[in-house]
C-alpha cells in the first residue's frame, strides 16, 4: 500500500542499520527519501540505490546533524531536490564505551550532541515547512535504555531519555497543527552497534535479537497514523513490559 505516496522523508544516519531499514520501508510505502550520512558515503549511496530500486526518488546528503549550519544546508538542499520534508526520522546516534564511573566530559558532550542535540536541530529546521502544510510526522529513535538504564552507560541512557522529553514537548505544541511527534525505543537490535555491547539473545524474553526491519515497521505505522502523538513505543522482545 503506497499510503505515503508523494511524501518526502528525511532519515538521519540512514547509511546502515535501523536508518537504512527505515528509509527502505518508507520508500516501499511510497515516500521519496533523503538519506543523511556523516562519513559513510558509499553505504549511503547503497541505501539510495535500494530506495530507487523500489521506484522512489532518493538523495544522499552529507551533514553532521549536530551542527546547525550543516543541518540548515541539508534541509535547503532537500527542498531544492525533493521538496519540503514532511516525514522526519531522527535516527542518527552513536555509542561510546566508557567505564560508567569515569565518563570523560568530552565523551558526555559528544554523546549528548550527536544523540540529542541533533534531533532538536533537525526538528527545528523542518518544522516551518510542516506547519505551513499543516501536516507532518516526526519520529525520534530513542532506546530501551531511556527507561531501564541499558547496558552501555548512564551517559547513553541520558541522551536517549532526553529524546523522550523532546518528543513530548514538541507533540504538545504541534498537536493542533496536523503534526504528530512520537518516539520508538528499540532494545537489542541486530546492528553493528550491538557487536560492541555485552548482550546475548538469552537476555531477550522472546529468545532472539530484534531486526532493523521490525523497528522500521513501527516507524512506517507512525508515519501513516495521524491520531497517535506524544507516545513512546518500546520494541524490545519483552524486555520491558510495564
Amino acid at each position: 500500500m503506497k499510503t505515503l505516496a508523494g511524501k518526502v522523508a528525511l532519515v538521519t544516519g540512514a547509511s546502515r542499520g535501523i536508518g537504512r531499514a527505515c528509509a527502505l520501508a518508507l520508500a516501499e510505502s511510497g515516500a521519496d527519501v533523503a538519506v543523511n550520512f556523516r562519513a559513510r558515503e558509499e553505504a549511503a549511496r547503497e541505501t539510495c540505490a535500494l530506495v530507487q530500486s523500489r521506484g522512489r526518488r532518493a538523495l544522499p546528503v552529507r551533514a553532521d546533524v549536530s551542527r546547525s549550519s550543516e543541518v540548515d544546508r541539508m534541509v535547503d538542499l532537500i527542498a531544492q531536490e525533493l521538496g519540503t520534508v514532511e516525514i522526519l526520522v531522527n535516527n542518527a546516534g552513536i555509542v561510546r564505551r566508557y567505564p560508567w564511573d569515569r565518563i570523560p566530559e568530552e565523551g558526555w558532550d559528544e554523546i549528548l550532541s550527536v544523540n540529542l542535540k541533533s534531533a532538536y536541530l533537525v526538528t527545528q529546521a523542518v518544522l516551518p515547512g510542516m506547519r505551513a502544510r499543516r501536516w507532518g510526522r516526526i519520529i525520534n529513535i530513542s532506546s530501551g535504555a531511556a527507561a531501564t538504564g541499558g547496558v552501555v552507560g548512564p551517559y547513553y541512557a541520558a541522551s536517549k531519555a532526553g529524546l523522550l522529553g523532546l518528543t513530548h514537548g514538541y507533540a504538545s505544541f504541534t498537536v493542533k497543527e496536523g503534526i504528530t511527534v512520537n518516539a520508538v525505543a528499540p532494545s537489542l537490535i541486530q546492528t553493528d552497534m550491538l557487536l560492541d555491547l555485552p548482550a546475548t539473545p538469552g537476555a531477550v524474553p522472546v529468545g532472539r535479537f530484534g531486526t532493523p526491519e521490525e523497528i522500521a515497521d513501527v516507524v512506517v505505522m507512525l508515519a501513516r497514523n495521524g491520531y497517535i502523538t506524544g507516545q513512546t513505543i518500546y520494541v524490545n522482545g519483552g524486555r520491558h513490559m510495564t
